[in-house]
């Protein structure tokens, strides 16, 4: 929540998205969560409408990498994929304005397999 807050003034959008997120989250231990939602961390599969298929691993601002495949959490897509598993699908608005949907194909989380 403090980064979502952090980041109001610079990009209000996608920040109010992320804080939407998260006032919908629970709080639980990792182990709890299952293996195929994506979280921090997580290397997700997706789709879009406009034909794209991508894998991305969702990262904080500071680790963000496009080129490596690392977006963050304070991208429109990044705050997006937060908490949806395999097989969801989500509309996304684009910093252009345009809505998109994306489907999540598969989501690994290393940190799950290591609890598993």
């Amino acid at each position: 929540m403090r980064l979502a807050e952090a980041h109001a003034l610079r990009n209000p959008e996608v920040s109010e998205e992320l804080m939407v997120e998260l006032d919908r989250a629970r709080v639980v231990q990792n182990y709890k969560i299952a293996s195929n939602v994506v979280r921090m961390g997580s290397t997700v599969r997706f789709t879009s409408d406009l034909g794209e298929d991508r894998t991305v691993t969702l990262v904080f601002p500071g680790e963000a990498d496009i080129a490596a495949g690392r977006i963050s959490i304070l991208t429109p897509i990044g705050a997006a994929l937060i908490g949806l598993s395999a097989g969801q699908s989500i509309d996304w608005v684009a910093r252009d304005g345009r809505v998109h949907r994306l489907h999540v194909e598969h989501v690994a989380n290393l940190a799950a397999s290591k609890v598993a």
